[in-house]
């Protein structure tokens, strides 16, 4: 039953050290429900947005905070100067 407890324990302490923390949501369409339900900007397109308020109530517009992901560009080559 120890052996038990202890491997549990370990397991546990792994995933909390290995588990990425949680960012905030970060897509470019939300819904804005109607009367007082909130809003939610948890989506990739404007289709899934209409899907969402569609028999519910609500419209969609743009997240005015979303930030596109940083893609990575390429890193310039460096030369090397001749020496003469």
């Amino acid at each position: 039953m120890r052996l038990l407890l202890l491997m549990l324990g370990i397991c546990i302490g792994i995933v909390v050290i290995v588990e990425k923390p949680a960012e905030a949501q970060n897509y470019p369409w939300c819904a804005q429900y109607s009367g007082d339900d909130g809003m939610n900007c948890g989506f990739t397109t404007f289709q899934q947005c209409l899907a969402d308020v569609s028999g519910i109530g609500g419209f969609c517009t743009q997240n005015s905070t979303y930030r596109p992901p940083q893609v990575a560009r390429p890193r310039a080559r460096k030369t090397r100067s001749s020496l003469r």
